[in-house]
């Protein structure tokens, strides 16, 4: 609905509640209360949302606009009495129908008055949800324990804890015909690049969608225009010390309502493959644990397609590794026995997260005593296919990203039917075609795979090792900071 189209606030009640009957449902839906009251001679009525709402707030309010008829005899003041007596830090006024049910749907009340053409909008939301605990997906051994939670004023308040600056902005627009969905976006003034806020910003605001019930990811998917590209090319995360450090980095982070991931813009493949847990940790034995991880992603792509290689032509393998693939043919091809244990690690994935927690431990070991075992001994697999599709299952299980880890997945087996097809050759030309892939992504303007394409030496050093805080006086150049020094100017 066009500006012009919106309904104005009119002075006579009737109409308001008429418009509040057939639109939204007054006197239909059993969660939406309305209660009329009397303020000098004058009718107010009061519209909320049960459910939402801090019950106690309205009743401490009510009480005060009743008491107004106690105390105050001026009948030619009614609504500035009424708004002085509004015992709310927040309370706005909104001349249209439209912003009126907005706000009442989101939580907040809508007091309406006799003869004023204005409403009163007073914030005692109180959404129900859990409390900040550590997310599960990005445990550390020694760190914060609290994590973003699904209340949108939570996670600000999160992220407001740790950067107490005057320069971090926080905006917010509703995002859903629908559902109204609230959006925040949040950015250092004096650090975030101006183009990417702007860019940001007009392509949430420019989201035309009934309804966002998926929250951040559905903005993800608007913000970057993916398609069918299985790379993330967003960060996300549930942590509210690593969404500050990438704010004072210069980037922008997007925080949608219902969720507890946040989206982190702009970001490379090198931004999925970092762990808190290696910030927390001494210099050396971050750097060891990342290369120990980057180890394990390698793995998780390149180990199956490559065994594979040797496996189809044994002369490739290098004097001394002559002990590496199978003595003797199996009943099924051996790609065909990759396909099918890779395949098979992905029903027990699906399995674990559909399974109750209790029954959970019940089912790995079934899988793993009964199901594998039982494969070997009837020979349907042979025990170096089970060896290596479980090293790149931990490879993937060790990715930090989820998006990152599935995509690798997906990369692995179009190499493996790539190297079934050509040999040596696929995989040569199935790995290049991989890297040549990842280079020509971009993610809001920004290159997929720096720093190591275009090369960057200083941050490429930054990939490889974890450098100590002290030295990295720098803000990453990929964001394009307004201020890359990491130090306070005054």
């Amino acid at each position: 609905m066009s500006k012009s189209q919106k309904i104005a606030v009119s002075e006579k009640l009737t109409e308001n509640e008429k418009y509040m009957k057939d639109r939204v449902g007054v006197g239909t839906s059993f969660d939406l209360g309305f209660r009329q009251i009397k303020v000098l001679k004058k009718d107010v009525d009061i519209y909320y949302l049960t459910g939402m709402c801090d019950t106690a707030y309205i009743i401490e309010i009510i009480k005060k606009l009743v008491e107004i008829n106690d105390f105050e005899s001026n009948y030619s003041k009614v609504n500035e009495v009424i708004h002085n007596r509004l015992v709310h830090q927040q309370v706005t006024e909104v001349k249209t129908m439209d912003e009126a049910v907005d706000e009442l749907l989101s939580g907040l009340i809508a007091i309406f008055v006799d003869g004023e053409k204005h409403a009163f909008i007073v914030d005692v939301r109180s959404y129900p949800g859990r409390s900040p605990q550590e997310p599960d997906t990005e445990k550390v051994v020694r760190g914060s324990r609290d994590g973003y939670t699904e209340n949108i004023i939570e996670n600000t308040s999160l992220t407001r804890r740790r950067i107490r600056d005057e320069r971090l902005r926080v905006e917010i627009t509703k995002v859903g015909e629908r559902s109204k969905t609230d959006v925040v976006f949040m950015y250092l003034k004096d650090v975030a690049d101006q183009g990417l806020v702007d860019l940001i910003k007009n392509e949430i605001e420019n989201i035309e969608v009934d309804g966002i019930s998926m929250a951040d990811k559905t903005i993800e998917e608007f913000l970057v225009h993916q398609g069918f590209n299985p790379f993330p090319m967003v960060r996300y995360t549930e942590r509210p010390d690593v969404a500050s450090s990438h704010l004072l980095e210069g980037h922008v982070i997007v925080m949608v309502d219902t969720s507890p991931s946040m989206i982190i813009t702009p970001t490379t493949y090198f931004h999925h493959v970092q762990h808190a847990e290696e910030f927390r940790e001494s210099p050396a034995a971050g750097s060891f644990v990342r290369w120990i991880r980057f180890l394990g992603i390698l793995a998780s792509i390149f180990l199956l397609p490559l065994w594979l290689s040797f496996v189809l032509d044994p002369t490739l393998l290098p004097s001394g590794l002559e002990f590496i693939g199978p003595k003797e043919e199996g009943n099924i091809p051996v790609v065909i026995q990759l396909i099918l244990a890779d395949i098979g690690i992905e029903f027990l994935r699906m399995a674990a997260i559909h399974t109750p927690t209790p029954l959970s431990t019940a089912m790995g070991l079934i899988a793993a005593v009964l199901i594998g075992q039982i494969a070997i001994d009837v020979g349907l697999f042979m025990p170096e296919v089970i060896l290596y599709v479980s090293i790149c299952a931990i490879g993937a299980f060790a990715t930090p990203s989820y998006e990152l880890g599935v995509a690798n997945k997906m990369t692995r087996l179009l190499l493996m039917i790539s190297v079934a097809l050509f040999g040596i050759k696929g995989f040569a030309i199935g790995g290049t075609l991989y890297i040549l892939f990842l280079v020509s992504r971009n993610s809001l303007n920004t290159p997929y795979m720096w720093p190591f394409i275009p090369f960057d030496a200083k941050g490429m050093s930054q990939i490889l090792f974890r450098v100590s805080v002290p030295l990295t006086n720098r803000r990453p150049s990929i964001v394009r900071p307004k201020n890359d020094h990491r130090q306070p100017w005054n």
